[in-house]
């Protein structure tokens, strides 16, 4: 909930996947997570700096760019939370995007194999 101006008034606690007897006890209501991944954006993206010279005049632009940054860093950021560690003597970890988490994906992907390919809308 938030206030006349903007600011988080309260926090309420949701479970927005999976099953509530499956959800932790100790899990807490907290801003963290979000607060994180805006400022990862930020870094990432010109475009959505407070007063700056890079924004869009267009909202179709700034859609193109936020999306391009959300590519990049699902399918070829290597995330240091998200490495495994890996039994081969001269590497101690195997680095993982966050789409090799989830599955998707085997590999870290390059830019050049992330400008071939053709993404599908899946959310329509």
């Amino acid at each position: 909930m938030r206030d006349d101006y903007g600011r988080v008034k309260r926090l309420q606690r949701r479970l927005v996947w999976g099953r509530p007897d499956h959800s932790p006890s100790w899990l807490q209501v907290t801003t963290a997570y979000v607060e994180r991944t805006h400022l990862t954006s930020r870094l990432m993206n010109a475009r959505l700096i407070r007063r700056t010279l890079g924004f869009s005049k267009s909202l179709s632009l700034l859609l193109a760019a936020v999306s391009w940054c959300d590519m990049v860093y699902n399918l070829t950021r290597a995330v240091k939370t998200l490495r495994q560690p890996c039994g081969l003597p001269p590497r101690r970890w195997t680095p993982r995007s966050p789409a090799m988490a989830a599955g998707l994906t085997d590999h870290l992907w390059s830019v050049a194999e992330l400008l071939l390919s053709i993404p599908l809308v899946t959310n329509t």
